[in-house]
């Protein structure tokens, strides 16, 4: 049976994390309503990350990974992973699985009449720092974008892999894939998703990839749309 679904996994320093990652994953992948296969995207990691990675794949076919030579960041990452991806449709989770995989099938089960699905964080069990930062950073994404969502970082969506492949990523651009969707005409929908607390590992980012990084990020989003090309072809001879 060929995959229809392919989970990006982008990984940077998560040793703790990864065998959680590989068990949780199997797990889903038994239960997936779409035929599903995994790729690691590890951002130039520090720690053991490959070399769990590399063993991970060996083990399991339906898991398979790509090794960044330097740290590039989330948005290098996610980019990388849907160019790589094959499959019709295409998602991605963070790999401290904060977010739970088998809530994919919430969101698949919307795609069809959509270009993006994504998780909306029911009850985040973050930091109040971390929650309100957040709020914020939305709440200022939303009036330069006006995409309607209510938490585009959090890390549990799925795309179609054409209008993914279309997306021009740049560093922070990852919170923007929902208006990178609407600049295409295409649809975008959010679902509430569960949501636990990190249980291992340490967050990556600070106060200025949540606010300061994102607000600047909506300048470039901008000046984007303004430049962005959009067209389809009616006939090819």
């Amino acid at each position: 049976m060929m995959y229809e679904f392919t989970i990006i996994v982008p990984v940077f320093n998560e040793e703790d994390n990864l065998k959680r990652v590989e068990q949780e994953l199997t797990n889903y992948i038994k239960i997936a309503t779409k035929k599903t296969k995994i790729l690691f995207v590890n951002d130039g990691s520090k720690d053991k990350s490959q070399q769990l990675i590399e063993e991970i794949c060996a083990n399991n076919s339906d898991f398979s990974f790509i090794n960044f030579e330097k740290n590039c960041g989330l948005s290098a990452a996610i980019a990388a992973g849907f160019k790589h991806t094959e499959t019709e449709l295409v998602g991605y989770i963070d790999s401290d699985l904060q977010t739970a995989p088998e809530d994919f099938n919430l969101l698949l089960a919307e795609i069809e009449n959509y270009e993006l699905v994504t998780g909306v964080r029911a009850n985040r069990k973050d930091s109040f720092v971390k929650n309100l930062s957040s709020t914020i950073a939305n709440g200022i994404r939303r009036a330069f974008t006006h995409d309607g969502m209510d938490d585009t970082g959090c890390p549990l969506k799925v795309i179609k892999t054409d209008f993914a492949k279309n997306i021009p990523m740049f560093k922070g651009l990852h919170r923007f894939l929902p208006a990178m969707i609407l600049l295409q005409n295409g649809s975008i929908k959010q679902i509430p998703v569960q949501h636990f607390p990190r249980i291992a590992g340490v967050a990556k980012y600070g106060l200025w990839n949540r606010l300061l990084g994102p607000l600047l990020d909506c300048f470039a989003y901008v000046w984007m749309k303004k430049k962005y090309i959009n067209y389809k072809i009616a006939t090819k001879g």
